[in-house]
């Protein structure tokens, strides 16, 4: 399926709309905590996907896994830690708290790709990494008298995941290897499913909450990532990425009005400055490489 670009620009905003609505679900939980909210949303991911790779990509897509392509199971692990850290972190602090530092992926990406692989920063992104942390260090500083810190802190393991994942999966296409997301999405739902599984039990979610998690893994994380591995064939990086930071917009404007959740001011004048570091950063990459 060949996507014209404004059909690929549509179908990432609408990925990035169904990432959005993990923070106001996950409110109206009625029994479901910490690990068990993670291993029902990731063991339905997984479930979502197992039906959605062979109609997508025909049987094919099994002989990936038994490839020696390492890449793709560092990418699983990376994917795994993601799930994890971002359901946790959504039952220990607000959704905006989870949603910015989030944002913060490109930033890690960018560092870790200077110190671990040599490559050579423009100096509007070292301008753009100093004024995320800054807004981070902001926000982080409001929430030290409150217990909310901690879920910041576990929320960081999303962007660092993302980081590592990213420049993986690079290095892996520069030595001509083809590493294909969606599988290593599988391998990460997988992973996360089977190791949070013994932090969960005694599973209590009534099934009202099992509906909502298996809603969340079919509709909030398997569907969205086919569409943005979709997008992704015909819209550059940079747009990618600030396509992507809709979920912010969008994710906080849900817990705001559906669940009643308004973030802090703190959050708010820290979190424009990560997001306006972002897309001053993607902005003059994309008119530079232009």
């Amino acid at each position: 399926m060949r996507l014209t670009h404004n059909q690929a620009v549509w179908l990432m905003a609408t990925a990035a709309l169904l990432w959005s609505i993990a923070g106001v679900v996950t409110r109206a939980l009625e029994s479901a905590r910490s690990f068990e909210v993670t291993f029902w949303r990731s063991l339905f991911t997984a479930l979502s996907l197992l039906l959605i790779l062979p109609i997508w990509q025909g049987r094919r897509v099994w002989r990936k896994f038994g490839e020696r392509t390492p890449a793709l199971w560092i990418s699983g692990v990376c994917w795994s830690l993601m799930f994890t850290a971002f359901m946790l972190a959504l039952t220990l602090t607000s959704v905006a708290n989870v949603l910015l530092t989030m944002a913060l992926g490109p930033m890690f990406t960018a560092l870790l790709a200077r110190f671990f692989l040599g490559h050579r920063l423009a100096w509007f992104t070292w301008l753009s990494i100093v004024l995320a942390g800054a807004g981070m260090a902001w926000m982080f500083a409001a929430q030290a008298q409150s217990a909310g810190w901690w879920g910041t802190v576990v929320a960081l393991g999303v962007p660092l995941g993302a980081a590592v994942n990213w420049n993986v999966v690079q290095q892996a296409h520069a030595k001509g290897q083809d590493v294909d997301l969606v599988p290593s999405v599988l391998i990460g739902a997988t992973l996360s499913a089977l190791y949070t599984l013994p932090f969960a039990l005694p599973l209590q979610a009534t099934m009202h909450d099992v509906g909502l998690l298996a809603m969340l893994g079919l509709v909030q994380l398997a569907i969205p990532c086919v569409l943005a591995v979709l997008s992704a064939r015909v819209l550059m990086s940079p747009e990618m990425a600030l396509l992507a930071l809709l979920e912010v917009v969008f994710g906080i404007l849900l817990a705001w009005i559906g669940a009643g959740e308004t973030p802090g001011t703190n959050v708010l004048s820290g979190g424009a400055l990560v997001l306006a570091a972002l897309v001053i950063n993607e902005l003059l990459g994309w008119k530079l490489r232009r």
